[in-house]
């Protein structure tokens, strides 16, 4: 019986403790003073084509860094749930996998989910579309023409013989697969191509790196029987030798990849088919 009242006894006791401990904290957290606001000012770019006269211009949102998120997509997307649902701009993963969200912050091309918002309060973030393009609405841009370059250079594997299309795995070796790495990461955001000078002057006819990249990636593929018709397809004096070696692609990529180089490698990929063909031609 003793032993039982022993045992009881040490029970109140701990639920006594924690209790006193409970409202030890609560009275500290109570006592402890509010955290002073961190308010950063985002100018926005803002235009929507359906209000008849609207003008494009800049919008100013005030946001309190204490209830945000670190990125400058927590920010955006802040002020479009709690501010101004209006506020239109494209968003997917959150991670810098899918590319949706890329757009000029401080101008320079980036992912917003990928850029940290700047602590300095003093100062305003600016934010922008992608420059030199058609713009949807708001921060969203029209990305059509981007598309139809990536279509025209046929981003897939092609063999000569298809006749044992899917009867049987193409395989690769480990030296040639690693040939790809840097090239097949290419998330398509588009961010380094609309930061070129030669892309803004020519994007109508210049295929511009993102695109230029991915053609590279195809014709060193050891399993694509396709790399001299790939080739050809560059001849012009627009859709390859548009560039320039500005290297504001390499700059900018949110991935870290460089799409001068592979440019680079395509023109003496080119210099040695175009040798190749007119010793055939002499022949």
């Amino acid at each position: 019986m003793s032993v039982v009242c022993v045992a009881l006894s040490r029970n109140v006791l701990a639920v006594r403790n924690c209790a006193m401990m409970g409202m030890v904290r609560h009275a500290q957290t109570a006592a402890a003073p509010a955290p002073e606001s961190r308010i950063k000012k985002f100018q926005i770019y803002r235009w929507d084509p359906d209000k008849a006269g609207d003008k494009p211009r800049m919008q100013t949102y005030e946001v309190d860094l204490n209830t945000c998120g670190p990125m400058v997509l927590d920010a955006l997307i802040k002020i479009k749930n709690e501010v101004d649902p209006t506020l239109t701009f494209r968003r997917s993963c959150r991670e810098g996998i899918c590319g949706s969200c890329a757009m000029n912050i401080n101008g320079g091309n980036t992912l917003a989910c990928l850029n940290k918002i700047d602590n300095n309060t003093s100062k305003a973030t600016k934010i922008y579309p992608l420059p030199h393009m058609y713009v949807v609405k708001d921060l969203v841009p029209d990305m059509s023409n981007f598309y139809a370059q990536y279509k025209s250079i046929e981003p897939y594997l092609k063999k000569k013989d298809e006749t044992q299309e899917g009867k049987e795995q193409y395989f690769q070796s480990v030296e040639d697969r690693q040939k790809l790495d840097g090239l097949y990461e290419c998330i398509l955001c588009a961010c380094c191509s609309t930061s070129c000078p030669s892309y803004w002057w020519n994007g109508d006819k210049y295929l511009g790196p993102a695109v230029l990249m991915q053609a590279y990636r195809w014709m060193i593929d050891s399993r694509d029987e396709f790399t001299e018709e790939r080739l050809s397809k560059l001849q012009d004096p627009f859709s390859l030798y548009r560039c320039h070696t500005i290297m504001n692609c390499t700059k900018t990529c949110p991935k870290g990849l460089n799409p001068g180089k592979a440019i680079a490698e395509i023109k003496k990929m080119m210099a040695t088919y175009r040798e190749k063909n007119a010793a055939a031609a002499a022949s």
